[in-house]
């Protein structure tokens, strides 16, 4: 079955008690999956995400000619077990000048910012396109950064669409900066080992940077000679029920309700496994000290809590999967939210929410935040929950589950009024 249109989320009106498991997370699969294919014979990946994000990725290295092999996981129906057979840093496909190699990488940044250093070790052209969401995503800084290193890109405006020339590795330093995304230095880490690259990374401090140091951790940890990685569950997915059951231990008839995730990363790898740290809400967060993805879900929360609350150094949202500012900003807003925008910075003064019909801008993440509000606030309607697919496939299904393993959230069509089945989505499988 496939996903309705839209959805309501009916308030839970008892306590829960759950122990939620989430999917792997994205941004170590599609790093992992990378470092597989770069390095030395087959690596087997367990509980690897299986979501249109790794599922581009999955796709893109198979239409290179490594050999992909995918196996369901029994403990997690969005989790699959990838295995990965390297071939020493060669890229086996390479299409001509006349005739790239075309690889599809969707929406997904990490697939089409890791994949456009990556073919560069390749030996041949390729060329890189996605949604038209993905064409207007910045790639400027890490296309300057491969140029400096001696390769050919064809860009007419520093995004995609793009043609790659690779011509192996070749030796030599760049400079990246990572005002516009991380992203850049870790697509640039991720080859560079391979291709001899030294790089110097501007705009911030390496260490102070969460999403390059997990990069550079998953390099010095991983199997380049074959063997088995397991991929941790994704902390930015597990801050909807972290936030879910503070939501609803906040607001009665749910008071006395506790959710927790299960096998919660202690690794220090992903900045958002810090988001339960950070309740209940303080009265100020920085996209770029305190959290990663997972501060959307605490500016959803925000209008519950018990003070204002200030949310600073938001400009990466806007150039996310949509201009994610301005889509909470608006979607909060239809709710009775008291919130404002100054610079890059959110201000947001408690009160009482209403129900809206949310628009989610194609965006997973606004999708599962709003769902998670719904918990406690009546008439929140969701617009094309199916975008979920993009990290967290069965998200609805484990709002809908009974207890202990979801949190029995009745999901209704909002004109018939008649609940979905958990089954109708997941269609993970």
């Amino acid at each position: 079955m496939g996903f309705p249109s839209v959805c309501e989320i009916v308030p839970l009106q008892a306590p829960v008690r759950a122990l939620i498991t989430v999917p792997g997370s994205k941004s170590i699969t599609n790093r992992a999956l990378v470092l597989a294919a770069l390095g030395q014979g087959e690596v087997t990946l367990t509980g690897a995400l299986w979501s249109e994000d790794t599922q581009a990725m999955v796709d893109c290295l198979g239409r290179l000619g490594f050999s992909v092999t995918v196996a369901s996981d029994p403990a997690e129906s969005a989790n699959r077990t990838i295995a990965v057979v390297g071939q020493g840093g060669a890229i086996p496909q390479a299409g001509t000048r006349d005739k790239p190699l075309p690889l599809f990488v969707g929406n997904a940044g990490t697939a089409a910012r890791f994949l456009a250093a990556m073919v560069c070790l390749g030996r041949g052209s390729y060329r890189l396109e996605g949604v038209p969401r993905m064409h207007e995503r910045p790639q400027r800084g890490l296309f300057d950064a491969l140029v400096a290193l001696g390769y050919e890109i064809e860009s007419l405006n520093g995004r995609l669409p793009a043609v790659i020339h690779g011509t192996g590795p070749r030796p030599g330093r760049t400079a990246v900066s990572v005002d516009e995304s991380s992203q850049y230095a870790s697509a640039l880490l991720l080859a560079g080992w391979v291709g001899g690259w030294e790089i110097d990374i501007e705009g911030g401090d390496r260490e102070e940077l969460p999403y390059v140091e997990m990069t550079a951790s998953l390099i010095q940890a991983f199997p380049r000679h074959g063997g088995r990685f397991a991929i941790e569950p994704d902390a930015s997915s597990g801050s909807y029920f972290w936030g879910a059951g503070a939501l609803l231990a906040s607001c009665p008839p749910t008071a006395t309700t506790r959710v927790e995730v299960a096998h919660w990363p202690a690794t220090g790898w992903q900045i958002d496994a810090e988001f339960p740290r950070h309740l209940p809400l303080p009265t100020e967060l920085s996209r770029e000290r305190d959290l990663g993805d997972s501060i959307m879900t605490a500016i959803v929360m925000a209008p519950l809590a018990g003070h204002p609350t200030r949310f600073t150094e938001l400009g990466r949202l806007r150039v996310q999967e949509c201009e994610r500012v301005l889509a909470l900003r608006t979607e909060l807003a239809k709710c009775g939210a008291d919130i404002r925008e100054i610079g890059d910075t959110l201000e947001i003064t408690p009160g009482p929410l209403h129900g809206a019909s949310i628009d989610t801008y194609g965006d997973h993440r606004v999708a599962m935040c709003f769902a998670m509000l719904g918990l406690v606030v009546p008439g929140i309607v969701v617009r094309d929950p199916a975008c979920v697919r993009k990290t967290f496939p069965n998200y609805f299904a484990k709002l809908s589950a009974p207890s202990p393993q979801g949190l029995g959230a009745a999901v209704i069509d909002p004109v018939t009024r008649r609940p979905f089945a958990a089954a109708g989505f997941s269609d993970a499988d």
